[in-house]
């Protein structure tokens, strides 16, 4: 009992991981420090707090219908795979060559336009999140991700000390290691996708 209670426990937490590296909570740190430069603490706060909600609503949002719009579309979760790796390959290769550029965007729509929606939740984490939901279950889905989003939380309002300690070079260091991870976790997924289509052919 205690051994399936440990395996349990385990699977529970799975997802965690493709989460971390999707989200890259210290990988688009600069980005959002670059953003909030000029603001106070007070504003820089405010930010934060809109942003995580916008995410996490985005996120469970997606859960909750993408499927639904993909059996309307005939859209299958190995097709998915397929194209969610691709685009996760994609997004890597491009944050592993290219350097990140920012915009000026207006204090009131920050939060929810950048920063929440596609900064912290972007096509990479909307894959990631129907594939683990196929793989892992909605609850162990949720869990992870919700778990993932307070880290980007807590790395954003630790944003000025963390940016002290790691220097830019660092966070945009750190930035590049996750994205080779993530273009791995790509390659991944669209062998799974393929393997799958072509077992449900035969």
């Amino acid at each position: 009992m205690e051994g399936f209670s440990e395996a349990l426990g385990s699977r529970l937490f799975l997802p965690f991981i493709p989460f971390f590296v999707a989200l890259d909570p210290i990988g688009i740190l600069p980005i959002f420090v670059s953003l909030t430069k000029d603001m106070d603490e007070r504003d820089r706060r405010a930010i934060v707090n809109v942003s995580i909600l916008t995410a996490a609503l985005a996120g469970v949002g997606f859960l909750l219908f993408g499927r639904w719009v993909f059996k309307l579309l005939g859209i299958t979760v190995s097709d998915f795979k397929v194209a969610g790796g691709i685009l996760l390959f994609i997004i890597a290769i491009v944050d592993i060559l290219f350097p990140e550029k920012t915009r000026s965007f207006p204090k009131e729509s920050l939060g929810v336009v950048p920063v929440g929606i596609p900064l912290i939740v972007g096509p990479g984490v909307l894959t990631v999140i129907l594939i683990s939901a196929s793989s892992y279950g909605y609850f162990s889905t949720v869990l992870c991700f919700l778990m993932n989003i307070l880290i980007v939380r807590l790395v954003f309002l630790n944003s000025t000390w963390i940016m002290r300690i790691l220097k830019e070079g660092g966070t945009k260091g750190l930035g590049k290691l996750f994205s080779i991870i993530l273009a791995a976790f790509s390659i991944m997924m669209v062998r799974s996708g393929i393997m799958e289509i072509i077992l449900a052919s035969k």
